[in-house]
């Protein structure tokens, strides 16, 4: 593998940056640096110039509103973006551009990508992901909401929890039984479903912040069209698996420069307290080096593999697994280096590296101590790490199988 980029990127990338450079205020600090209200300004603005210069999708076929170019210039987008602390799209763009959009290109029909994939681009369909379920969170193969079929529409009934910023979204894909005789994995469909109907119900789910990012949502004899089956019918197993891979591994590249951002911050933090010439944090930082060139060369090997025509697999839970075991790890240090000042919530802007803010600027004006606490979350959201562990196992190495009733992937279980 070579890790250089061709002459060809290189040009694209001087393009993406004298973009930037006219679009962004000289004193462009990143969206985390902007209040509530004008965060959510600057994201409405920047994604009408996004799309208004076609940078949205780049890779998209031009047929469907894409800018018809590689995997290499949305990685180059991607990583400018990162590094200047810009969103790639509106916050909703995570699941609709970077998730359903990708898989429809794969699974869909002609007709539903020449319906959906335009809407999507424009922001006139806002999608959320029906996934999880209060039974069915690490066992997605055990999901119990039904669709059956009525005539020329599927009636849903069922629960998805877990569904975040589903309070925005106007569909919803949705991970539904429709066969219940058969076994799990064969029984399932993957639909899309419109939200603004009475038969959808969107309960929030406050945390112990007062946020509210997540939501119950209920099905109750809701309907959608009958060729909004994606995959064909009782075959949603393998389009499950096809858009986690594409959400697992859709920061490839990015995610490295994110991270080696942090880090550098965390040794700015270090130096100045003196904490570099302890052993032991010398040696915790030394680890955390090469765990980010290793996401760095990883990221390189994906990208790679994208321009050989593969799609992103079950190898996309090595990288989930690396990045959310990391950052645990670099915040635990971090705050460990701060000591008592790490209970106060205030200091430098860190980055967050959860997957919330992939569609935001990587750097947020958070307290470190706050960023550590969110970290947490990393080895449960996108699924677990014994999901992921369990996954690399028997689908990458082909080790023999665990003695259990299914062995399919996780889910995102804050989906």
């Amino acid at each position: 593998m070579d890790p250089r980029y061709s002459a060809e990127a290189e040009a694209y990338r001087q393009k993406i940056q004298a973009f930037l450079a006219e679009h962004l205020p000289a004193s462009w600090e990143g969206v985390g640096a902007l209040s509530p209200e004008g965060r959510s300004q600057f994201v409405a603005e920047w994604r009408r110039a996004l799309a208004e210069n076609q940078l949205l999708a780049v890779s998209w076929p031009v047929e469907y509103g894409g800018a018809g170019l590689s995997a290499i210039e949305q990685t180059i987008i991607n990583e400018e973006f990162t590094r200047a602390g810009v969103p790639t799209g509106a916050p909703n763009d995570g699941f609709g551009i970077g998730m359903i959009g990708p898989t429809l290109m794969v699974w869909g029909t002609e007709s539903q990508k020449r319906h959906f994939i335009p809407r999507i681009l424009s922001g006139e369909d806002v999608w959320c992901q029906g996934y999880s379920e209060p039974g069915a969170g690490s066992d997605l193969a055990n999901v119990g909401t039904r669709a059956a079929l009525d005539g020329d529409e599927w009636v849903l009934n069922g629960q998805k929890i877990w569904t975040s910023n589903a309070q925005y979204a106007n569909w919803i894909f949705v991970v539904t039984r429709t066969s219940p005789e058969l076994q799990k994995h064969a029984g399932i469909s993957f639909l899309l479903c419109p939200m603004d109907q009475p038969g959808i119900d969107v309960r929030p789910i406050i945390n112990i912040a007062r946020g509210h990012e997540f939501n119950e949502v209920f099905f109750t004899d809701a309907r959608t069209a009958k060729d909004n089956v994606v995959g064909q019918v009782d075959n949603g197993w393998a389009v499950t698996n096809t858009l986690l891979g594409f959400e697992r591994g859709g920061r490839a590249t990015s995610l490295s420069i994110t991270y080696r951002e942090e880090l550098n911050l965390l040794l700015d933090v270090a130096r100045a307290r003196g904490a570099t010439t302890d052993p032991r944090v010398r040696q915790e930082l030394a680890w955390c080096h090469s765990k980010v060139e290793i996401m760095r060369y990883f990221g390189m090997r994906t990208v790679s593999s994208v321009l050989a025509g593969e799609r992103p697999g079950p190898e996309s839970s090595l990288l989930k697994l690396l990045w959310s075991e990391y950052h645990q790890r670099v915040t635990q240090l971090a705050l460990d280096v701060l000591g008592p000042e790490a209970l106060v919530m205030s200091g430098r802007p860190a980055a967050s590296g959860i997957a919330g803010d992939a569609v935001g600027a990587p750097f947020s004006a958070r307290s470190w101590n706050e960023v550590a606490m969110r970290a947490r979350s990393g080895t449960i959201y996108a699924g677990t790490s014994q999901v992921q562990r369990n996954i690399i196992g028997e689908r990458v190495l082909g080790l023999p199988k665990e003695p259990r009733a299914d062995d399919g992937p996780c889910n995102e279980s804050r989906r």
